[in-house]
């Protein structure tokens, strides 16, 4: 199902609201979207030129579309992660006003974040060769079974920011996000046990969108007709290169095809409260990156501020963790990429510490 086309079904269409130039960048009214409907789409959150420089990194490390080797890209996590090559990809992945309207969310310091993801991915036009798990005309579903270990808590107790950042113009390539608001607090959509999607349960994993609805229609039939009442709900991101969605694990949303011979590149985030440790980090870890012979993430985090290091589980200025003798080894591993020890030392010597 693509998104519509005809002028009755316009109210479907999910236009970018503007960010605040300043900090912090998001509204109180994008806020309260986010909290209530479990989504927001944002312009101006992240400068174009970052964009533009990340979009040009990607389109370098990426198979031409049309070619063999981007027919073999099949799925979701078939791109780079954090920390990658691109310093560019890295610069967005921390960058401040990003990590900002995170926080506003969450209702949280930036300190108190926790990045769990940041990839890079392409997803090409549809071949000829579509299966259970192809993504171009996905079923609906939530991004919680595949990021949590629980399930999601109360829906106005949030733990996580999940985010795309789209680096193509959706009337270009296609390929909006489909994605079911919620429209109160007794919405039949939301309400718990949030277990009738492919993959939880005993479920079969199915990405495919017609594929995964035959198997509840021949399995499920009730279950069946309250994800044909999600479809008939859908919303259609209308975004443009460095739009941002913020959405949440526990909302219904679903990629749609993109146009013909057509490659779209979008950046996927998390973000989960510090406290939140069931929340995972699908990557490897980042001090894993420390075995890379270029030090991609030695650099990194020597140039970070102590808040985007933070996000990171690096120890904040004030940390338990911090003595003189510690602050004097760290900056010892780190001093040579010029990793500035003053916030930390500065801490020490107010609290009478050092």
């Amino acid at each position: 199902m693509t998104a519509p086309a005809t002028e009755a079904a316009q109210e479907s269409f999910l236009e970018p609201s503007n960010a605040n130039r300043g900090n912090p960048p998001l509204t109180d009214r994008q806020i309260q979207e986010w909290r209530n409907k479990g989504f927001v789409l944002v312009d101006g959150v992240v400068s174009l030129d970052l964009v533009n420089h990340l979009l040009a990194d990607a389109a370098e490390m990426f198979p031409k579309i049309g070619s063999k080797e981007a027919a073999a890209i099949k799925d979701f996590g078939e791109g780079i992660t954090f920390p990658g090559e691109s310093e560019h990809f890295n610069n967005l992945t921390l960058n401040p006003r990003l990590l900002m309207a995170s926080a506003q969310l969450l209702d949280v310091l930036v300190a108190k974040l926790r990045l769990t993801q940041s990839d890079l991915w392409p997803k090409y036009s549809a071949t000829n060769e579509q299966d259970a798990f192809d993504n171009q005309d996905q079923r609906i579903h939530m991004d919680y079974p595949n990021h949590s270990l629980t399930h999601p808590p109360q829906w106005d107790e949030p733990e996580a920011v999940e985010i795309i950042v789209y680096l193509s113009d959706q009337s270009e390539v296609g390929g909006s996000t489909a994605i079911v608001p919620r429209i109160s607090a007794e919405d039949e959509a939301y309400a718990p046990p949030l277990v009738h999607s492919p993959g939880i349960g005993d479920i079969p994993w199915i990405n495919d969108r017609s594929q995964a609805e035959a198997w509840f229609h021949q399995n499920q039939p009730e279950v069946a007709e309250l994800r044909q009442r999600l479809y008939q709900r859908e919303k259609y991101t209308q975004h443009r290169k460095g739009s941002v969605l913020f959405y949440r694990h526990d909302v219904w949303h679903r990629g749609t095809p993109l146009h013909n011979d057509k490659v779209r590149f979008a950046q996927n985030l998390t973000f989960r409260k510090a406290e939140a440790s069931w929340i995972s980090t699908i990557h490897p870890g980042w001090a894993w990156a420390m075995y890379k012979p270029d030090q991609r993430m030695e650099r990194l985090i020597a140039k970070l501020s102590p808040e985007q290091r933070s996000v990171l589980g690096f120890p904040a200025p004030g940390d338990s963790y911090w003595d003189a003798q510690k602050v004097d080894a760290v900056e010892a591993r780190y001093g040579a990429f010029g990793f500035d020890p003053a916030p930390y030392r500065e801490q020490l010597l107010s609290t009478g510490l050092d």
